[in-house]
């Protein structure tokens, strides 16, 4: 189907993006995000893979292809993806990195990840807890009394910044003024600004609750902070201080924060679509991300990805009384009466209950243009981590009701199938159906995943 067109009336253009807010905003607070659109994506587009010392009866390349395909078939541009299962991994691509150029993806595209980088900031602030420098359950104050003084200072806690209970708000909307009204116009005059990290958490700490403390509501700004206090305890840039101790201990070639706007690897285009406002999708691949920080900065490729919680889950990045802490879990939405959540949060990781079945560790990340989804098993055996290069595809009818949405089903089929099946055979099938919920319903708002809360809308 083709993606409707922005309607012309600044009012209209805003109540329909009310809407639709207010419609993702719920329910990612119930976990029952109901069923969207697809954007029609480009025609053809084949799928590369490299793969590495594979045997004949490992992984299924080719039922991996076709469910890999299956996402760009359903509308989505392109995509890149690393599977392991035990010793062997395979990689492979499908689609479009440029709609204009016809280029095709790679699977060894560098992505910008998001709120993936979530986990290594945790991972840091938790080897500085392994330390005796850093307190979980201290108040935040101690560290920050110039930046949050007064009852946040004194009452919410490092572990509260980890595990998404603070209670702080987003930066988001504040720091893209005019993203309901023009959110092409926003982005694009935000595209090299730069931040700095105590302006995003004024912003945040400036803005109305929309949570009660102690309940879980993502929030970037935590992550913001927790990387300000990971600068206080060790006197050193917290990014430089990430790459040195995180990054470089995992072994990671392809992974760092961006000094610039541009990737500097080969990439694929990001294009946004603001649920249709932004009509053609714009390529926003070149971006200062100053404006994630420490909460969502960062890029890497899907094997990278892989190896990172794979080592991390392993023991090889925390002692393990750290490791502990890290996998001690709130519940990530209110599930029904009588029901367990099907995701659970940690410090900077979750837990999540899959169709198959099964549980598996990890987080996703979206930025503007660039989502990513990273899960694996919790002894790091079976992985899946996954890049795409359309955002906020889906679709929404003029009272903010979803529409059908084949792109996020075969997303979910993919992954599910590429974690589930004997020796990682992905399922060929439709998505596999269960009572978990939608990965856009149960995922913690990725970044930008939603624009602003109801309460905030209104003011």
């Amino acid at each position: 189907m083709s993606s409707p067109r922005p309607t012309t009336s600044p009012a209209l253009r805003r109540a329909r993006l009310v809407a639709v807010a207010s419609t993702v905003v719920l329910a990612l607070a119930t976990g029952a995000l109901p069923a969207q659109a697809a954007v029609a994506g480009p025609a053809g587009g084949t799928t590369t893979a490299a793969a590495a010392a594979v045997s004949p009866s490992g992984l299924d390349r080719e039922a991996l292809r076709t469910s890999l395909d299956a996402f760009h078939k359903a509308g989505m541009y392109g995509a890149y993806s690393a599977v392991r299962n035990g010793s062997e991994q395979w990689r492979g691509a499908t689609g479009l990195a440029d709609v204009a150029t016809k280029r095709p993806t790679r699977p060894h595209f560098e992505h910008r990840i998001g709120s993936i980088t979530k986990t290594f900031t945790a991972v840091a602030v938790l080897q500085q807890n392994a330390k005796g420098r850093i307190d979980l359950d201290a108040p935040i104050g101690r560290y920050l009394p110039d930046l949050v003084p007064g009852e946040e200072g004194r009452e919410v806690t490092v572990r509260m910044l980890l595990n998404h209970t603070s209670g702080i708000p987003d930066y988001i909307l504040p720091a893209f003024p005019g993203l309901l009204e023009n959110p092409g116009k926003a982005l694009d005059e935000g595209r090299h600004r730069h931040w700095e990290p105590e302006q995003l958490a004024r912003l945040g700490l400036a803005a109305k609750p929309v949570a009660k403390r102690g309940t879980y509501s993502y929030s970037n700004t935590n992550y913001i902070l927790a990387g300000l206090i990971l600068e206080r305890v060790t006197g050193q840039d917290a990014e430089a201080y990430i790459t040195r101790n995180v990054i470089r201990k995992a072994g990671l070639r392809h992974t760092y924060f961006p000094r610039t706007a541009a990737i500097k690897g080969p990439h694929a285009g990001m294009y946004e679509s603001m649920y249709g406002l932004i009509d053609p999708p714009r390529d926003y691949s070149e971006y200062d991300m100053s404006w994630g920080g420490t909460a969502g900065a960062m890029v890497s490729t899907m094997a990278d990805l892989n190896d990172f919680y794979r080592r991390l889950l392993s023991g090889k990045l925390l002692p393990a009384a750290q490791l502990r802490e890290m996998k001690t879990t709130v519940p990530a939405y209110e599930p029904e009466p009588g029901e367990e959540p099907a995701m659970r949060y940690g410090l900077g990781i979750y837990t999540l209950k899959m169709p198959n079945g099964g549980w598996y560790w990890g987080h996703d990340g979206g930025v503007f243009g660039a989502g990513t989804w990273s899960l694996s098993s919790e002894d790091g055996r079976r992985q899946v981590s996954i890049g795409y290069n359309l955002m906020k595809y889906q679709r929404f009818d003029e009272q903010g009701k979803p529409l059908p949405d084949p792109i996020t089903d075969a997303l979910y089929a993919y992954v599910d199938g590429a974690l589930a099946a004997p020796a990682g055979k992905a399922r060929r099938g439709a998505a596999a159906r269960s009572d978990a919920p939608a990965p856009a319903a149960v995922a913690p708002a990725p970044l930008v995943a939603t624009l602003v809360a109801p309460e905030q809308l209104h003011r």
